[in-house]
Parts: C-alpha cells; sequence; structure tokens
C-alpha cells in the first residue's frame, strides 16, 4: 500500500499540537488560579491559601515545561512538513509568532524562576509581582496563538504580493471577525479546564479524608469559580457558533449534521451517524427546530448544508460532529456539577457527600478532553483549508519520503508517550504527597531570608495570642 505523505504529516501535526495543547489549557487557568490565592493570603492571612498556593505551585512548574518542550516542535513542522506554507504567510504569521516570543515568552522566563524558587528570598510583594507577571504572561500567549490561528479561520487584512500574503493592516489582522470570541472562549476554558482539576483533587482528598482543610478551601472555591465561569462560557460558545454560522458555514454544517444546500426548521441532533458516502445521517435522534432556534433565533430559520459545496471541500463530519457533541456534553455536565455544588452547599453536604465527592474526582480531566475537542471541531471543521478559502493543506504538503514522515511520526509518539507517562508519574507522586504541613509553612517563613512573608506571619501569630 503506497503511503501519503500529506495524510501523514497531517496526523503528525495533529498528533504533536493535541499533545501540547494539553499543557497550556491547563497551566494558563492554574496560573491565574495560583496569583489568587497568593494574593488572598497577602490579604487575609489565611495559611490555607498559602497552602494552595505553594503546593498547586509545583504542578504548574511541571505543566509549563511539558508545555514548553512539546511547543517548540510545532514551529519546526511548519517548516519540515507543510514548507510553502510558512512561504506564503511568512509575511503575516512569522511577526505573530514573534510578538508572543517577544512578550510573553519574555515576561514568563523573566519572572517565572522568581515565582518558583524565590519565596525566601524576595520580599512578599515582589513574588506576588512576579506570580502576576508569570499569569499576564500566559494570557499574553494565549493571545498571539489565537491571533495567529483566527486569521488562519478568518482571513482578514491582507494583501498578495508576488504570490505571497502580506499585511494590508495589522488591526483586520489581529482584530479578525473570529478573534474575540475565540480569545475569550480559549481563556474561559482554560480557566475551567484549571478549576476542575483542582477540584478533582480537592474531592480526592476529601474522599479519603486527607488533607482535609485544605482540600475543603480548594473544592469550595472552585465550585464557586465553576458556578461563574461555566454557564458564561455556554454563553460565549453559543456567539461562538454564530459567529461560525456567518464566517464558516459549511463547518458548522459538519457541526450540526445539515447535509441539504439549504434546509429550514434544522433539528438539534442528539445522536447520528453522519455517512459522508450516502450524504446523510443514519440513526438521526433530534429535538425538531431547536437547531433552527438556537443558531437563526428562530424556530424556521435556514441553514446552509454540506451539500452547498463539492465533496472535496467538505471536512471530516463524523470526527467534527462527535468531537463537537463531546465538548458540549461535558460542558453541561461541569454546568450540573457546580449547580450541584451550590445545592449541596445549602444543605451543609459539600464536603461529605461522597456521590458528589466521587463525580468530581471523575471530572478531573473533563477539561483538558473538552479542550482537544473543541480544538479538533476548530481545525479539521476547517479543512481541507489551511487558510480559509485561501490556501488548501493538500497544496502546501512539503515533497517528503513518506516513509521519512511515518517514521517520524512513530517517534513522536514513542517519545511523546515515554513524556507524558513521566509527567503523570511526577504528578501522581505530588498529589500523593500532598500539600506542605502548616509547620513546614512556617519554618520557612520564619527567617532572615524571609523578610516580608516572616513579618506577616509573625503579626498573625501574635493576634492569634492576643485573641486568645
Amino acid at each position: 500500500m503506497e503511503l501519503d505523505v500529506a495524510l501523514l504529516s497531517r496526523i503528525q501535526f495533529a498528533f504533536t499540537v493535541s499533545f501540547h495543547i494539553i499543557f497550556p489549557s491547563i497551566t494558563i487557568g492554574l496560573a491565574t488560579l495560583i496569583a489568587i490565592w497568593e494574593g488572598l493570603w497577602l490579604k487575609t492571612h489565611n495559611p490555607l491559601y498559602l497552602q494552595l498556593a505553594k503546593f498547586w505551585i509545583k504542578p504548574f512548574a511541571i505543566t509549563f515545561g511539558m508545555g514548553v518542550v512539546s511547543g517548540i516542535v510545532l514551529s519546526y513542522e511548519f517548516g519540515t512538513n507543510f514548507s510553502e506554507f510558512s512561504n506564503l504567510v511568512g509575511p503575516i504569521l512569522g511577526p505573530l509568532m514573534a510578538y508572543e516570543v517577544l512578550t510573553a515568552f519574555f515576561l514568563e522566563a523573566g519572572f517565572l524562576g522568581v515565582m518558583l524558587f524565590g519565596w525566601q528570598r524576595v520580599s512578599r510583594k515582589m513574588h506576588f509581582f512576579s506570580t502576576i507577571t508569570v499569569a499576564i504572561g500566559t494570557w499574553i500567549s494565549a493571545f498571539w496563538i489565537i491571533v495567529a490561528n483566527s486569521w488562519m479561520q478568518t482571513p482578514t487584512g491582507y494583501k498578495v504580493v508576488e504570490g505571497q500574503y502580506h499585511v494590508a493592516s495589522w488591526m483586520e489582522v489581529i482584530f479578525n471577525p473570529s478573534m474575540p470570541y475565540r480569545l475569550t472562549h480559549m481563556l474561559l476554558a482554560s480557566m475551567i479546564t484549571a478549576t476542575f482539576v483542582v477540584a478533582g483533587i480537592s474531592a480526592y482528598y476529601l474522599f479519603k479524608r486527607k488533607h482535609v482543610a485544605f482540600a475543603k478551601k480548594g473544592l469550595s472555591m472552585t465550585m464557586w469559580i465553576a458556578l461563574a465561569l461555566t454557564p458564561l462560557q455556554a454563553y460565549i460558545g453559543d456567539l461562538h457558533g454564530l459567529n461560525v454560522k456567518e464566517h464558516q458555514p459549511i463547518k458548522l454544517a459538519a457541526m450540526e449534521g445539515i447535509w441539504p444546500k439549504q434546509e429550514a426548521e434544522v433539528p438539534l441532533l442528539l445522536f447520528a451517524l453522519p455517512n459522508m458516502e450516502t450524504e446523510q445521517n443514519d440513526y438521526e435522534i433530534g429535538i425538531p427546530k431547536l437547531g433552527s432556534l438556537i443558531l437563526t433565533h428562530t424556530p424556521d430559520g435556514a441553514l446552509t448544508g454540506l451539500k452547498s459545496v463539492e465533496p472535496q471541500d467538505r471536512p471530516n463530519v463524523p470526527l467534527v460532529f462527535w468531537s463537537f457533541r463531546v465538548m458540549v456534553g461535558l460542558g453541561f455536565g461541569m454546568i450540573g456539577i457546580a449547580v450541584l455544588a451550590l445545592i449541596l452547599r445549602k444543605k451543609d453536604r459539600l464536603f461529605e457527600n461522597k456521590p458528589f465527592l466521587t463525580l468530581v474526582a471523575a471530572f478531573t480531566p473533563s477539561g483538558v478532553i473538552s479542550v482537544l475537542a473543541g480544538w479538533y471541531v476548530v481545525e479539521v471543521g476547517r479543512q481541507p483549508w489551511l487558510v480559509y478559502n485561501l490556501i488548501r493543506t493538500q497544496e502546501v504538503i512539503s515533497p517528503l519520503p513518506a516513509e521519512r514522515v511515518l517514521f517520524t511520526l512513530i517517534m513522536f509518539v514513542i517519545i511523546y508517550t515515554l513524556l507524558l507517562g513521566v509527567y503523570l508519574y511526577f504528578m501522581r507522586k505530588l498529589i500523593k504527597k500532598g500539600p506542605p504541613s502548616m509547620s513546614t509553612l512556617e519554618q520557612q517563613l520564619i527567617g532572615m531570608k524571609a523578610p516580608g512573608y516572616a513579618l506577616a506571619w509573625v503579626k498573625s501569630l501574635k493576634n492569634s495570642e492576643e485573641k486568645a
């Protein structure tokens, strides 16, 4: 059987980018949570906030390192596997990637060391400033990456000069039609992902009756955050869907399983098996007219279907269709957990209800899975275009021997599997060890090397003694 170099290159990039996105989706949110906990510690002097910050800073560091290592590969793959693409859009995407390095990377690299190792070496204000700066750096990094990817989804502000795409307006390139929705959606997804990672581990501790005070504070805070962010994410997702309907109607048709050129009174499909050969859905189960109501705000609204373009211009419909449902299903599951937590909180059973704690622990990876599913919807749904309606993926594949691409793909799978195993091993080790004890925190903070924190701790102890 003859190997398809284009397919292998696409699978290789899909695998490496899927592996990479796991880690930024955690670190962006986790950096923000750590900054919040440290700020609350400085304001209230409640040692539980410090305990949360000092425990989760280690998983953050490991996850951040994995993200950096796996992300470097992606830049090289543009040149090795999609060389013509780099030539065509380099004048636009090159500067965007450079801006990410010059802003986000420098911020993170400059202050990450202070955040990780400066607890007993700098003042409390300086350490807090470093933590906030690292968190902001992760947001800025997400901003530039989403800008670049959004331009590939909804390209604007360009001009063609001798076959190359150049910038006609940086404002239009950066603030292209899909960028605001996709950036907000991604940042919220990262916050929710980190929230459920923390909530899941906290629920596990409570189920095992370990580190109870620490786990109660972690679970309580994350459930409040989830209650606020998960419905907001559903609303932003709806706005994003309307944007896709306007600018990428074929992607939306694949998401919803719409085949006719134009279909009115579209049902919301709960289950179906899209069949690309017969160009129809098998075993449909749906709610009549609800799809039109959601996407056009009228029950008889019409939507563009997959048959409005030739088969070669359609994405892999089953993959897009089911990835979208995995993302939405998990999203509603997370909303349900947040609401259930509110009910249990009112009944004063939030920390004792074992079925609830088991459910929250089971949802620990739900954010990561949702992000991956959403990424497949975005990237696979854009195919066969690498830059939507401008550059086909097939046109920019590097003329490499298929055997070499297959070899590198196999090596990536092996190496990344080993890396993931090492990552999970150390994460398990940190979780098994648990947070630093209060006595350990006191020993670390009192001393000449920790002037800021030591002063706060001594004041806290003195106030406790006076109240006693």
